[in-house]
């Protein structure tokens, strides 16, 4: 376990300041920091340390602990947070599979949780709840814009996804905006390294471009082999595929390739320049869409902390629900089911000098809500 307080660091434009009425907030951040989808937790974790950091609220305690990417260790972690730490909120999950086996029980307990990633559909409809609040997307949403947008290149897409919830998510998502023919549809195992009979299976399926959403070390491995494949068969995904972390161990075999996201480092607002900057200063590397996600997740919490104690439970989910903080992405209001409204980007993989990113090149939704909202009762 790590506990992080936060020091007394001037604060970003970006960040509200003056807070309230300061007053002790303990943070419970669960995360992923080890084995092969680390490195998005790791950009979760840092980018949430430096936002309260740049606050300059010393009276927020973080309380780290790594998930492992294992939904038994997630549930016994919160368990630990909840009855012997004592956190007043929760934050940090990656993994879909481990949101659905913490969150329930979590806000059932009275805790609020701040999704800075997971958005899984059983949380967004029926199963809504005042306490959940998801400050990234539903799990639909970035697959729904590259269903739209590959309608006008395509006629018959591949598609593949891990076997858990996102991954289940993202090809619903997909097809839900999609016109055209499936040349297949594959769910793959969680964590899984080789490709092999996918690639084979894709190149005998007569498609004329693939969608895949392996996140972390999966699209990682996926993209290297279907390089070395030499199927020739145009690829396509979320921005989770060829996010930045990834995107230096992928390689060149990325450039060109259009994905979907929220965010871009070349989004044109002070907020984001602001971020981008403090982060590469901070960490000597370029934030990702898990790190921008977390950031905005951060002063969410900063913006409501300066309206609402978080022992006022009714107050401080008011505080929240109105998001009056300065977003990475632009816009960002919640809809009734506590998920965000936002407009998302298809971007491209390009090569700034010898580093590797995505710039974005058009607009696939505006004011983007999810498939599930009217289904909560909130």
């Amino acid at each position: 376990m790590r506990k992080f307080l936060a020091g007394g660091v001037a604060a970003l434009a970006l960040v509200t300041a003056g807070i309230a009425q300061a007053e002790p907030v303990k943070i419970g951040v669960i995360t992923t920091l080890s084995g092969g989808g680390a490195g998005l937790g790791v950009d979760m974790r840092d980018a949430f340390q430096l936002a309260i950091k740049q606050s300059g609220n010393s009276e927020i305690e973080l309380v780290v602990e790594d998930d492992a990417q294992k939904p038994e260790l997630a549930v016994q972690i919160a368990e630990k947070m909840i009855q012997s730490d004592k956190v007043d909120l929760m934050t940090g999950i990656i993994w879909s599979n481990l949101a659905m086996a913490v969150v329930p029980n979590a806000v059932a307990q009275d805790v609020i949780y701040l999704s800075p990633n997971a958005g899984p559909s059983a949380l967004a409809g029926a199963n809504c709840h005042p306490n959940y609040f998801n400050v990234a997307y539903q799990n639909d949403n970035f697959h729904e814009a590259m269903g739209e947008y590959d309608n006008k290149d395509y006629k018959k897409t591949f598609i593949l996804a891990p076997n858990y919830p996102a991954g289940k998510d993202a090809l619903t998502g997909f097809k839900r905006y999609y016109k055209g023919e499936l040349a297949g549809e594959v769910y793959t195992q969680v964590g899984q390294t080789d490709y092999a009979a996918e690639i084979a299976e894709i190149r005998a399926s007569g498609a004329d471009s693939v969608y895949f959403f392996l996140p972390g070390g999966m699209g990682i491995a996926f993209m290297k082999q279907y390089a070395q494949s030499g199927v020739a068969i145009p690829v396509t995904g979320p921005g989770f595929s060829f996010s930045q972390d990834v995107l230096p161990a992928i390689g060149d075999a990325a450039l060109g390739v259009k994905n979907s996201g929220t965010w871009a480092k070349d989004l044109d607002n002070p907020a984001n320049k602001a971020f981008v900057e403090a982060f590469q200063k901070e960490y000597n590397r370029l934030p990702s869409i898990y790190a921008a996600q977390s950031w905005d997740t951060a002063n969410l919490i900063l913006s409501a902390i300066g309206k609402a104690s978080v022992k006022d439970k009714d107050a401080f989910r008011a505080a929240l629900k109105e998001a009056d903080f300065a977003s990475v992405r632009g816009k960002f209001k919640f809809n009734t089911n506590n998920h965000p409204i936002q407009d998302i980007y298809v971007t491209e993989v390009v090569k700034e000098g010898d580093v590797l990113t995505n710039k974005i090149i058009a607009t696939a939704f505006t004011d983007h809500g999810d498939a599930y909202a009217d289904k909560c009762s909130m």
